[in-house]
């Protein structure tokens, strides 16, 4: 498997007050294997790395931090595209740090909030796993498609474009004219919800895994639900709170 492209998506990664439950639901979920040291668990999908969980520090949880899954991009320099995040106007929520040998990183509160981290990949190169039960997609709802659209494209050189037929206003993210995401437009936000990033798992069968969910204690934020050429998604929140959408490609609906 070759590594994300530099801008891209490569990696997500779950902070959370229960490890062990945690560790529990996604397996049956999504039939991932996790592989556990006393810190970080990484979970495997067909035995390629798929996704990493760990628990939220007591500092973490004073100052209100969720469980929560967080989006990574690679980059190439991390502490290059850091100081340039600040320069644009965004917080850096933590600053570059060596992430135990496996790469460079840090997190980043664009300048409407929501959060992300850049990775530069030293020993670990993000996830390669495909398919059901992989990540997919992930979508940015924010309050301001242009202001976004410019601090990531001066940032990461994202590129956004909108379907012509599309009436709702939908930007799709591209990186060197490849699709990785897109922007909700202001309409689908719900009122008064933080800017936040939303991640998608690819499922084989979308209201199998909704059911799943429910019967293991999830929370259905938006039921199952079809949409042509895209497929059939839900929005869930663990047995902890952390929100992730799952879906079945259109492809395979």
């Amino acid at each position: 498997m070759g590594e994300a492209a530099l801008g891209a998506f490569c990696w997500i990664e779950l902070g959370t007050t229960d490890l062990a439950s945690a560790r529990s639901f996604y397996t049956k979920l999504f039939g991932w294997t996790p592989q556990e040291s006393p810190e970080y668990t990484v979970f495997l999908s067909g035995g390629q790395p798929a996704a990493g969980g760990y628990l939220l520090r007591p500092d973490q949880r004073a100052e209100g931090v969720p469980p929560h899954w967080l989006l990574y991009v690679r980059v190439s320099d991390a502490d290059v595209i850091a100081a340039r995040a600040g320069q644009l106007g965004a917080r850096i929520l933590a600053p570059v740090f060596d992430a135990m040998g496996q790469g460079r990183m840090a997190v980043i509160k664009d300048p409407a909030g929501a959060v992300f981290a850049i990775w530069q990949p030293l020993a670990h190169p993000g996830f390669s796993a495909k398919g059901a039960g992989a990540f997919c997609w992930a979508d940015l709802s924010t309050p301001d498609q242009t202001r976004a659209g410019a601090f990531f494209g001066e940032l990461l050189d994202w590129k956004l474009w909108f379907a012509p037929n599309d009436p709702a206003g939908y930007a799709h993210i591209s990186i060197g004219g490849h699709p990785i995401g897109g922007m909700l437009p202001p309409s689908a936000r719900t009122p008064n919800t933080p800017p936040h990033w939303l991640i998608w798992i690819a499922v084989a069968d979308c209201d199998a895994t909704v059911a799943a969910a429910a019967a293991a204690g999830a929370r259905i934020c938006a039921g199952a639900q079809t949409m042509e050429k895209v497929g059939r998604f839900a929005v869930l929140a663990d047995p902890q709170g952390a929100c992730f959408g799952v879906i079945t490609p259109a492809s395979r609906a």
